[in-house]
């Protein structure tokens, strides 16, 4: 008999990108029951999210899970994936990346943002008092894919074919495989202060033209730019890409504006160093000038393991 094995199929961590989405991260109680109850709901988000989203087949319904370091094991009892662990926190001559609580991380995508709110309403519905609501943020396509700050957002998400060698952990991790390492953080931005620059010094700040989104040239020392930054190559000089789904929310009557950061790859440390190149400054010293008018105020690590997995977890 030749060798087969069941094929494994991963979360749809590369759903198209939508006009809603829903990022919902809680923490379990210590309630009796409560991991047994998370096991029960997460192994039948299948058939939840197939109740909400027949209502509307073209509304491009998804929900991703990312599981935290913190209760992957009581929740799974299986080997742990090579690089979850929590949030780092990254702390730079002015500005730090903040580590937050979080043990289950909801991405709920659709085109309708009442499909976000039933299939959230009836998640939680299962969940109960299982778990407690750490965050809860609705985020909003704006315009063109831009963020609030009037930039295009995403555009060096990987592509295609490439998509899941950026996203998908594959052969060096085989416990892991079909998975994907998450991680979420959630900006506020002090728009009137972004304001008052002018547009060629915010695009200085962001490395694009900011009408028609045209790359800048990347400076060759000192100061660098937000998307500079953000290019990671390893030691071979390779460049390892990583798959935004970022959201803009806020609510103009409470002068609240931000952007919500979620970051899908299959390397965790390309994201952690993303954020240490932000925050520290490469050179040290001159950290990404976007922090002088974006705050984080979340930071948590997830590891959303593939479909079949999760499926299995109510199997004992």
């Amino acid at each position: 008999m030749t060798g087969q094995r069941v094929p494994i199929e991963p979360q749809r961590v590369d759903a198209p990108l939508t006009q809603s989405a829903t990022f919902l991260v809680v923490t379990a109680t210590n309630k009796s029951g409560s991991i047994q109850t998370i096991k029960s709901t997460l192994a039948g988000l299948d058939s939840l999210a197939k109740n909400v989203s027949i209502r509307d087949l073209n509304a491009q319904f998804a929900c991703t899970v990312g599981i935290g370091s913190d209760i992957w094991d009581s929740l799974t009892g299986l080997p742990r994936p090579a690089e979850l662990h929590p949030f780092r926190e990254v702390k730079g001559s002015k500005h730090t990346a903040v580590s937050t609580p979080g043990d289950l991380l909801f991405h709920i995508r659709s085109e309708r943002r009442d499909i976000c709110f039933e299939f959230e309403r009836q998640l939680m519905d299962q969940l109960g008092d299982s778990v407690s609501v750490v965050d809860e943020t609705v985020g909003f396509r704006y315009f063109d894919v831009r963020d609030l700050l009037g930039f295009v957002d995403g555009t060096a998400n990987p592509v295609g074919p490439a998509v899941p060698s950026s996203v998908l952990v594959a052969e060096e991790d085989t416990s892991a495989q079909g998975g994907s390492y998450i991680v979420v953080q959630k900006y506020t931005h002090a728009l009137e202060s972004w304001k008052k620059l002018s547009a060629e010094q915010q695009e200085k700040i962001i490395g694009r033209t900011k009408l028609d989104n045209v790359e800048l040239d990347d400076a060759e020392s000192g100061q660098r730019s937000h998307k500079t930054l953000n290019t990671i190559e390893d030691e071979q000089g390779n460049e390892h890409d990583i798959l935004r789904d970022n959201m803009p929310f806020g609510s103009p009557g409470s002068g609240d504006f931000g952007t919500y950061f979620i970051g899908y790859t299959r390397r965790l440390w390309v994201i952690e160093k993303m954020l240490e190149r932000m925050f520290v400054g490469d050179p040290p010293g001159l950290h990404d000038r976007l922090l002088d008018f974006s705050t984080p105020l979340t930071g948590t690590t997830f590891f959303a393991p593939s479909a079949s997995f999760l499926t299995s977890l109510d199997s004992d």
